[in-house]
């Protein structure tokens, strides 16, 4: 474990947490922090994987399965999330000892107080924008602490204490946890109408995300995307004059102003005009959103009064991170690159990107849907999107938090695909996908797999299929 720092970087109350769910992406991030802080931290998943063994690598207790007897009468809180259901055991137990519970949420704001907080929000891109300006801070030495919803391709890692005063955080809208924080700079990529299970109209989501803004410090700062959403969000957050609003795109009342993105193969050539000066810098993940990402990061850096040369420079550090555009491997002539995309704008964007990274070559998607609640509200224009392809394999629904809605299934993105002139096929079981890819794939195709839930454990099954 690491040294102990510190008594006023660990909350009291969070001195000896346990966490129902320890591998999720936010929960490890946390436990992660928690545990280079010297806590002692415990927790339990349903599964074993790389993340649980880190964790333990850093001193932490992880136990596999939910049980009752894994929460000990020491623990001094119980860390959940809002996929932990109220039955379950390890929660039921922590109720009848009567130890506090905490949502991820306030224990994330625990860890960010006392430092200068940049929150990183949006319905697209978070995670991309939060970790390029994680690896940007750390290669100028500066040493943020942060907490990202994916691993980094460098340090493969998801969460980091560092010493500077600075935290990068992603902020997470889907049920409303990112109105916990306080930061001095917030980043709204976009805003649009998604988590179709806790919002019901774009009146609550511009609600929530008001309420996520109100929170910045006075004197801080709120830079919002060239997404319609995002500038919407800034006209009815105008009023407040303790704020400075940075607008960052490529229309002409932008502050920060993209002047050009070069596509070049695999990577693309960015050039940003900020505060009268032009700094052009290469974003190492192809299109036009990854470009965008890359900006506001450069907006939001400067607004902490960190150089802008040099910080666009920095950015050219940032190698990707898990599950965005994440090249697997090659077999068998055909590249496999794995997309976290699962909301249509988002697999509208990675299919247009790769489709100008691809070329002359043919793009084949595996497509895992995510929710039912969302394929029942954006079904058709997830298969619309999928008509972006030269081919595509559909896969049951990942169900996640959700029970199944009657009549929802992934035939209506399939019929909703061929109607656009989609190239489609069902695939109801998963592990047929690598003999499905396998029948598909020429020397020189790219396959894409896209989705939010474990369609990620394909790449590797389908290159070991491609090699024989």
């Amino acid at each position: 474990m690491a040294p102990a720092l510190p008594a006023a970087m660990i909350p009291a109350a969070m001195e000896r947490p346990h966490f129902i769910g320890i591998g999720g992406a936010g929960m490890s991030g946390i436990a992660r922090i928690l545990a280079q802080r010297g806590a002692e931290v415990a927790g339990s998943d349903a599964r074993e994987s790389e993340t649980a063994a880190s964790l333990r690598a850093l001193g932490a207790t992880v136990h596999i399965g939910h049980a009752a007897e894994n929460v000990a009468g020491t623990t001094s809180c119980v860390v959940v999330s809002s996929a932990i259901r109220a039955d379950n055991p390890e929660l039921a137990r922590a109720t009848e000892l009567g130890i506090p519970v905490v949502h991820r949420s306030d224990a994330l704001a625990a860890l960010m107080s006392g430092l200068r907080a940049i929150a990183v929000a949006g319905t697209h891109g978070k995670t991309t924008t939060t970790s390029m300006l994680a690896v940007a801070l750390t290669s100028l030495g500066l040493a943020p602490s942060y907490a990202i919803g994916g691993d980094l391709a460098g340090p493969g890692t998801n969460a980091l204490h560092g010493d500077g005063e600075i935290f990068v955080a992603e902020a997470d809208e889907s049920d409303r946890s990112f109105q916990k924080y306080d930061p001095e700079v917030a980043i709204v990529l976009n805003v649009e109408l998604d988590h179709h299970a806790n919002y019901a109209s774009m009146d609550e989501i511009y609600e929530s995300f008001e309420a996520f803004v109100a929170k910045i410090r006075p004197g801080g700062t709120l830079v919002v995307g060239e997404h319609a959403g995002a500038r919407e969000l800034a006209r009815r957050v105008s009023g407040r004059d303790d704020l400075t609003v940075v607008r960052v795109g490529e229309s002409a009342d932008s502050d920060a102003r993209i002047l050009a993105i070069t596509p070049k193969g695999m990577t693309s050539e960015v050039t940003v005009a900020l505060d009268g000066t032009e700094h052009t810098f290469t974003v190492s993940v192809p299109g036009r959103h990854y470009a965008h990402n890359a900006a506001a990061a450069l907006a939001a850096g400067a607004r902490v009064g960190i150089d802008p040369a040099a910080l666009a420079q920095a950015l050219t550090a940032y190698t990707g991170v898990g599950r965005r555009l994440q090249l697997k491997g090659e077999a068998a002539g055909v590249q496999v690159i794995d997309s976290y995309a699962h909301h249509p704008t988002e697999m509208t964007a990675d299919l247009e990107a790769m489709r100008g990274a691809a070329g002359d070559s043919r793009l084949l998607v595996v497509f895992q849907p995510h929710l039912f609640s969302r394929t029942q509200e954006l079904g058709k224009e997830m298969g619309q999107a999928l008509a972006l392809a030269d081919a595509s394999a559909v896969l049951e629904i990942y169900p996640a938090r959700e029970d199944p809605i009657p009549g929802v299934t992934s035939a209506m993105i399939i019929d909703a695909a061929r109607a656009a002139g989609a190239d489609v096929t069902a695939v109801p079981d998963k592990d047929t996908v690598p003999d499905v890819v396998a029948g598909m794939a020429k020397p020189g195709d790219l396959v894409l797999t896209m989705g939010a839930g474990d369609v990620t454990d394909l790449g590797p099954r389908i290159l070991a299929r491609l090699s024989n």
